[in-house]
């Protein structure tokens, strides 16, 4: 198979929104003050000798801005959904009626928001680097081309960089609006 620019970026851009959408997963699972499914989605539930994502075990709704509200599709999760919160790493505890789960999502305090947006500007840094491993491993890859005159090689780059300065971009976006989501109260 012969290597084409085409191929270059395209390869490029995909990897550049994969990192992109794993940050905005790992955001929907950050703790916030207000209550979000997708806090507790992916927790793991043991269902029939397996471990089963909660979302594909019951329906997920949000009564209220401060409370989660789990109906298990089988009535005799609710125990096992209990537990599987516990053990979780989102530090609240789990009401139940036998019938469905609850969460009240407590506010959270100022020092413990900072290490939010701390953490949060972390994930965002770790995100960038992988999308500009992206573009070092996409500019090993233009040489490769056969036939590629050079000042195409030069503008095979800039496309490159300007890809990747988009998606930089979307990234500061997203942890902006985190933060101010972090820190409204």
């Amino acid at each position: 198979m012969t290597l084409t620019p085409d191929d270059v970026l395209l390869e490029t851009e995909e990897g550049l929104e994969k990192s992109y959408e794993h940050l905005r997963k790992e955001f929907r699972s950050m703790r916030t003050g207000r209550a979000n499914p997708g806090l507790i989605e992916n927790i793991k539930v043991e269902y029939y000798g397996s471990d089963t994502p909660l979302k594909q075990l019951a329906n997920i709704g949000v009564p209220d801005p401060t409370q989660l509200l789990i109906k298990p599709y089988d009535a005799s999760m609710v125990g096992k959904i209990e537990k599987a919160i516990l053990k979780s790493d989102i530090g609240i505890t789990p009401n139940s009626d036998g019938k469905v789960v609850r969460l009240s999502i407590p506010p959270l305090s100022e020092e413990r928001r900072k290490k939010l947006v701390q953490l949060a500007k972390k994930a965002a840094e770790a995100s960038k680097v992988a999308m500009r491993n992206q573009r070092r491993d996409a500019n090993k890859q233009i040489p490769k081309i056969d036939s590629l005159p050079e000042d195409s090689q030069k503008q095979l780059k800039g496309e490159i960089q300007d890809l990747l300065k988009s998606y930089e971009g979307k990234v500061d976006e997203l942890v902006g609006a985190k933060t101010a989501e972090l820190m409204e109260i």
